[in-house]
């Protein structure tokens, strides 16, 4: 049985641009425009792209509890978030897996604003009314907002034009403010390892204010096809891909997004699902950890392929790969028996039954661009 896929609110202006739409967590998304993805790729590297992430849900968190229910759910502090900041979180399950990732911004007057991942929307939703919904009121804007991403190192100049105090934001800082007229909430970050912004709109106004950023000269619009390239360049995860309810944060080297108050030794110490699990396995270590992987040669890797060591043993998955553009290479992620995961070991992937050469690499591939100040 075919189910209609959704659509987000500047469908009709992908179309109009000529986009190649696919299925994407069911919804009718763009891939690539005429540009190609090579070159959306290279273009946001160079000048400021703009993508439609209106698939991802936005949830209002409304109350003087807020914070400190939504802490009983993820690794991370929330309690001492300021407000005008934004930070990475994640759900756990009780045995440490990962329910979803997500981005979590500090309103002022008892708001939090989180953004969740568009296949995991509406079991996050559920998810936090089952859990904290008694003790604060929980609102989702999958409807009445959209969510535009511009990014890439002109991104500031472009934005600034029409919003001129976004230039003065830096890297996790989020605010609302008019953009040419629109009230937006704006978040200097995004999923490219560029400098750039998030940008959440009321859905009737997210085509104006798309066309509005299209007519500024560095602006091109990009699809997903790109948007997949940056952030494995940037080393950033992909839910479904390089995490899900069976990998820890450990494992997924994400030990940086445990806060350390929430840590084994810090002052508020575990209260979110499976955390002794997670500490667990930080303190004697994961079997097997997320790491990067350079093939020594031009045979793109993908998803699925077997990782081997000289002895032919499987030691290892991998779980996205592709070529970077940025790099001029082929590159990928995967995970790795612990023994395989210090840096420039070599393994190898089985491709089409052959053995393609790699070496353990640092992530990122392509040094990040944020903005610090």
């Amino acid at each position: 049985m075919s189910t209609e896929l959704l659509k987000t609110p500047l469908n009709a202006l992908h179309r109009e641009l000529g986009a190649k739409m696919v299925e994407f967590a069911g919804y009718d998304m763009p891939v690539q425009y005429p540009l190609g993805v090579m070159k959306e790729h290279l273009h946001t590297r160079e000048q400021a792209g703009l993508f439609d992430v209106s698939h991802m849900g936005q949830i209002l968190l409304t109350g003087p509890n807020a914070a400190k229910a939504l802490e009983t759910l993820v690794p991370v502090d929330i309690i001492d978030l300021p407000v005008g900041m934004q930070r990475y979180a994640m759900f756990t399950n009780e045995t440490g897996g990962i329910l979803d990732d997500l981005m979590v911004a500090n309103l002022g007057n008892d708001q939090l604003m989180l953004v969740v991942n568009a296949a995991c929307k509406n079991e996050d939703l559920a998810h936090l009314q089952k859990h904290i919904g008694n003790q604060c009121e929980i609102k989702p804007l999958f409807e009445e907002r959209a969510l535009l991403a511009l990014q890439g190192p002109q991104a500031v100049t472009a934005l600034t034009r029409l919003a001129p105090t976004v230039a003065n934001m830096t890297f996790m800082h989020y605010t609302s403010t008019q953009i040419d007229g629109i009230d937006c909430f704006v978040s200097r970050s995004g999923y490219t390892g560029e400098d750039g912004y998030e940008i959440s709109v009321p859905a009737d106004q997210a085509e104006a204010l798309a066309r509005r950023l299209l007519a500024e000269p560095e602006v091109a619009p990009i699809g997903l096809g790109a948007r997949d390239s940056l952030r494995l360049e940037a080393g950033l995860c992909l839910y479904g891909h390089d995490m899900n309810t069976e990998t820890t944060p450990i494992q997924a080297s994400l030990l940086w997004a445990i806060s350390k108050v929430r840590r084994a030794d810090g002052a508020r110490a575990g209260g979110f699902p499976g955390a002794e699990h997670i500490f667990a396995q930080h303190q004697s270590g994961a079997a097997r950890k997320r790491v990067g992987l350079l093939p020594q040669e031009r045979t793109p890797v993908r998803e699925g392929a077997e990782i081997v060591d000289a002895n032919d043993t499987v030691i290892g998955t991998v779980c996205s790969g592709g070529f970077g553009p940025t790099l001029g290479a082929p590159l990928a992620m995967g995970y790795v028996d612990a023994a395989f995961t210090a840096l420039d070991t070599p393994v190898w992937a089985i491709v089409r039954g052959k053995k393609v050469p790699m070496r353990v690499s640092k992530m990122p591939f392509v040094a990040p661009r944020y903005f610090r100040g």
